[in-house]
């Protein structure tokens, strides 16, 4: 009677190990559910929509102007932030707030990106800390999933104009 019910307490416990070192995998390098908050990336999303990111493109260096990323906060490493990437290394970039008279630009360094967020007159991005290493970002968002009324892949940014080709 020991020896059933430790065997099946054993069972149990290396199928938890098992299962739980699949989910560690598919969250690590296929990608998880995050729910987004603040501002910043309004009118694209909303605080507390809920959207897919895959961490695939990040392994594969396949991260490219106008996706939104989530990334490790610069100033606080304890959190994400998800922003727009505006450029890669070697692009051109606009430093300046919008409301700037005299626009300032700046090239992205090597192994870095430039990130803003969609509401630009309420976002904490890489105008104020500059660019971000490449290491810092956790993956990139595909689609919404909540609201429902919202369901799909994401739109284009409504800033454009920020993205610089020369």
């Amino acid at each position: 009677m020991l020896r059933n019910a430790l065997g099946k307490t054993f069972r149990f416990l290396g199928y938890t190990v098992q299962y739980g070192c699949i989910a560690h995998c598919a969250f690590e390098y296929l990608g998880g559910i995050v729910v987004c908050s603040g501002p910043s990336m309004e009118p694209t999303i909303q605080n507390s929509d809920i959207v897919f990111s895959e961490t695939l493109s990040r392994h594969f260096y396949c991260i490219r102007k106008g996706d939104i990323v989530i990334v490790k906060s610069p100033n606080d490493p304890k959190s994400n932030i998800c922003k727009r990437v505006i450029g890669l290394e070697g692009d051109k970039v606009c430093t300046s707030n919008p409301s700037d008279f005299l626009k300032s630009h700046s090239y992205v360094p090597k192994g870095h990106v430039w990130l803003e967020g969609d509401n630009l007159r309420n976002s904490t991005d890489s105008r104020c800390y500059g660019p971000v290493p490449y290491g810092l970002i956790r993956g990139r968002i595909c689609f919404k999933i909540w609201p429902l009324n919202d369901f799909g892949f994401l739109r284009a940014s409504p800033n454009g104009h920020r993205f610089l080709d020369d």
